[in-house]
């Protein structure tokens, strides 16, 4: 794509004072780690292509099914039955070109997040079970990364910028995760899918303001009641 074919593509963000073209810089030479290519991955993924993040990381291990499609937008029926990572990047790669897409089609676990996570600027977390978000929380606070977190459960999500700058992180907020057979999830309780669009894009928007040193509320929780269209922010 030509120089002047890029600035067309990005204008509507160079315009906005507070990016400009040095912001624009930033956004495409990010590197960025987004866990889960599900509910909260799909928006993060739409919307940090969308902006031309340079380097673009998923890590996924499961397969596009059917009951994915209402909230899971970057998938669709024609990608039912094959890997998500797969999906993910034939949606990105169609959606903008520039993009450099790493597909990482593993679940990761003690064994492997350190070296998996080093190798980004910022780690978005998408995923969906207490195990995991406690692992990349920790591997983020060891490493020094800057960790976007969300979770949706119904008609209710939360969103929180953890360990940046010398914030505090999931364990300050949550010291333990709950026991598993205690903690409700999305395919028990169902979710909404627009909640994951809430939710999701506004961890983009965070994953951006952070690229380009935006300024980014710390120790802080937002809480989001959809059903009841109540926004509420708790420090801790």
């Amino acid at each position: 794509m030509k120089s002047k074919d890029t600035f067309v593509r990005y204008s509507r963000q160079v315009f906005i004072e507070e990016i400009g073209l040095e912001g624009q810089r930033k956004i495409m030479n990010a590197k960025v780690l987004v866990i889960g290519a599900g509910g909260l991955g799909s928006p993060v993924i739409q919307y940090l292509a969308a902006a031309g993040v340079g380097n673009l990381a998923v890590s996924d291990f499961d397969e596009v099914e059917l009951h994915n499609l209402n909230r899971q937008i970057i998938h669709t029926e024609n990608t039912v039955g094959i890997s998500k990572i797969t999906s993910a990047e034939i949606f990105v790669k169609t959606l903008n070109h520039q993009v450099k897409f790493t597909g990482i089609d593993k679940k990761i676990d003690n064994s492997n997040a350190e070296d998996i996570l080093s190798q980004y600027d910022i780690v978005v977390d998408g995923s969906d079970n207490f195990t995991t978000r406690y692992l990349i929380n920790d591997t983020c606070v060891k490493l020094g990364k800057p960790l976007v977190y969300g979770s949706i459960l119904g008609f209710s999500g939360q969103v929180a910028v953890f360990n940046y700058k010398g914030s505090k992180n999931l364990r300050e907020l949550f010291p333990e995760p709950p026991f598993d057979e205690d903690a409700p999830d999305c395919d028990s309780l169902g979710v909404l899918g627009a909640l994951a669009g809430i939710v999701g894009s506004m961890m983009a928007m965070q994953t951006l303001k952070i690229i380009t040193g935006l300024p980014i509320q710390t120790d802080q929780l937002t809480l989001i009641d959809t059903l009841h269209w109540r926004f509420q922010t708790i420090n801790f």
